[in-house]
């Protein structure tokens, strides 16, 4: 059997059947046998780092449970392949990613010249560090064990992307039929990560036991874990509050007691609560500056700290935590249950401050502004309540806006890239959800952020697919524009000057998508009320010059609690 061909099999037995790529010489076979199999959804991207966005979109969607392929060509098809691999490698998102390379005859080897073949690159070399397992197939014997062992690595313990380079001349040679059936039967060899140990189990109940105070806190390590929303629910019905990072937002429902996401740009009764918490339960999450403030030692000030996590590197890193339990979230979750039993000296006055604290936030932080950034996803939060929604967030301050504001009803979830932090990564994510969902697909971008991958504004049209885009055009590239405000007397250098953006309005009709342009804050609800509605691409571009800050937010070196603007009283 052609090794094109047998990989192809393989990856169908087990339900890795999207592959999101960008047609080059060099994985012609590779393309042509999963085309010809008829049991892969193949979808044309027009840049490769959009393919691999969106390969990490079918992950997020399916909570690492589906990965699929991302595929580029030798050279320039492989490097560009790298910033949606070091995305999925910093959010713990499994994938594979396959680039094809030139005939092993043509490969440079030692010697010392740059290169021999035609776009000839060391893509594992580069990628080493980004990714769980990355390897090289050097002959056709190699491709199948080294793609089960990357497969099991993507999906095993703290998961994350791999990479097969696979050669011309590998991809057409031979496997004998026998092996490739052997292979067909081989099941993944999948680890689910540590279990928590009876001894740290003992010494957090003892802990629980003390504290009048306590909160969790759950981190992106903890979102994708099944049983995350019923042990929720468990601390809801036992009145012990919780917070949540960026990442871990991504799916905590809006019940009384969650009290929104801590950090930088935290919502102010989040920090407010851990710092003046007693015991702090922290699960999945590594505890950033972004998190924590640069201010660690003042982190929790009044806390014990509990960190829980499933990477023992991650232990002890920037906070130092009074009990570490190296564990899978999972398992956490099934060996401790947050119910009121195990805190017999809770305060019962803690919820009410802490409700006081989120009741006196909840001001228009935008009020001076035409346009309120809270105001639209409050509104949206209303609109869409009922409805099955996967929201998926840019870069920039929209991001934020979206992460203090967005409130999650049940069915609802948010993307968000988190550690790679990156500009372009909405859309094409966007599109790997859709194309996995049932759900509608809402993407928050800004201006700067949606050109960088404008050109999967085609893709979508071609698609059909139900997805809304909805683009907070200040004119600027105001995260830093607002750096700029505050550290270099307001000069503008490559954020206003020197930067510009078009009618994305005008462009999504020329990419045949319905789009509205909205000016004045009096048609919002109009425009934001045809999402709702929409069964096809749609684009609604809101202008809103001159909004270049986030607010509540926090300048470097100030604690947690300490944001600005500061509110009266």
């Amino acid at each position: 059997m052609k090794a094109s061909d047998a990989l192809a099999k393989i990856l169908i037995a087990h339900r890795v059947q999207t592959c999101f790529e960008l047609v080059g010489g060099m994985i012609t076979h590779i393309l042509d046998s999963f085309a010809e199999s008829g049991q892969f959804n193949i979808i044309s991207m027009h840049h490769e780092q959009a393919a691999a966005f969106a390969a990490e979109g079918v992950s997020r969607h399916t909570k690492g449970k589906t990965i699929a392929v991302a595929m580029g060509t030798s050279g320039p098809g492989a490097t560009n392949l790298i910033t949606g691999i070091g995305s999925c490698w910093f959010d713990s998102v499994p994938c594979l990613f396959i680039t094809g390379q030139v005939n092993t005859h043509e490969l440079k080897g030692d010697r010392g010249i740059r290169q021999q073949g035609f776009q000839e690159l060391d893509i594992v070399e580069v990628v080493h560090s980004l990714t769980k397992y990355a390897v090289r197939v050097t002959s056709a014997d190699e491709l199948l064990p080294e793609l089960h062992k990357a497969l099991s690595a993507s999906l095993s313990g703290r998961q994350g992307p791999v990479l097969l380079d696979i050669p011309n001349d590998v991809q057409r040679a031979d496997i004998p039929d026998a092996l490739v059936e052997e292979w067909l039967i081989k099941p993944l060899e999948i680890s689910t990560g540590p279990e928590i140990g009876i001894s740290d189990l003992k010494k957090l109940e003892a802990l629980c036991k003390d504290a009048q105070r306590p909160l969790i806190c759950i981190g992106g390590g903890a979102r994708w874990a099944d049983s995350m929303d019923e042990w929720l629910l468990t601390a809801d019905a036992s009145g012990i509050p919780y917070v949540s990072t960026l990442m871990g937002h991504e799916r905590v429902i809006a019940r009384n007691n969650y009290f929104n996401m801590i950090g930088s740009y935290g919502n102010r009764e989040a920090n407010w609560a851990i710092q003046n918490c007693d015991l702090l339960i922290v699960v999945g999450a590594r505890l950033d500056v972004r998190q924590t403030g640069s201010d660690v030692k003042d982190f929790a000030r009044q806390a014990r700290i509990v960190q829980v996590d499933i990477d023992p590197a991650q232990m002890g890193n920037r906070v130092q935590a009074d009990l570490n339990i190296c564990a899978a979230s999972e398992s956490f979750f099934s060996a401790f249950l947050p119910r009121s039993a195990a805190f017999p000296n809770l305060d019962k006055s803690w919820l009410a401050d802490l409700s006081k604290q989120r009741d006196r936030a909840q001001l228009n932080e935008y009020a001076d502004w035409e346009v309120s950034p809270s105001e639209i996803f409050k509104k949206l939060n209303r609109i869409l309540t009922k409805h099955s929604v996967d929201y998926v967030c840019d870069v920039g301050n929209h991001q934020m806006w979206a992460a203090q504001s967005l409130r999650l009803s049940p069915n609802q979830v948010i993307h968000y890239s988190g550690g790679m932090g990156a500009m372009g990564f909405a859309l094409p994510v966007a599109l790997g959800v859709a194309i996995q969902s049932q759900n509608k697909v809402v993407v928050i971008t800004g201006d700067g952020s949606l050109q960088i991958n404008i050109q999967e504004l085609d893709t979508l049209n071609r698609l059909g697919l139900d997805l809304t885009i909805i683009v907070m055009n200040n004119s600027v590239l105001g995260m830093v524009k607002n750096f700029q405000d505050m550290y270099f007397d307001g000069r503008d250098q490559s954020t206003r000057k020197g930067y510009s953006s078009p009618s994305f309005t005008d462009i999504a009709t020329a990419y045949g998508i319905d789009s509205h342009h909205v000016e004045k804050v009096a048609d919002v609800d109009r425009v934001l009320n045809l999402i709702p509605e929409q069964k096809g691409p749609l684009l609604i571009e809101i202008m809103m010059d001159g909004a270049t800050e986030c607010r509540p937010r926090l300048a470097y070196g100030s604690r947690l609690d300490d944001q600005f603007p500061k509110l009266n009283g």
